[in-house]
């Protein structure tokens, strides 16, 4: 599974890392990326990306 945030349209509202710290976090910019050590199975990453209401996160099997 891969999970991949596009900082051209994270808004940095931090709803993602708020949902899945384990997988989410947000850089000194205030956007949102995926950390290096994330535990994907963590959470349900399809819910995350689809509250983005950026729509930001992809996640691809």
């Amino acid at each position: 599974m891969k999970v991949k945030v596009d900082r051209e349209l994270c808004i940095g509202c931090g709803l993602c890392e708020e949902s899945c710290p384990e997988v989410f976090a947000l850089d000194d910019e205030g956007k949102a990326y995926v950390l290096p050590d994330a535990d994907l199975e963590a959470c349900d990453l399809e819910e995350v990306a689809n509250s983005c209401p950026a729509e930001a996160i992809t996640v691809e099997d």
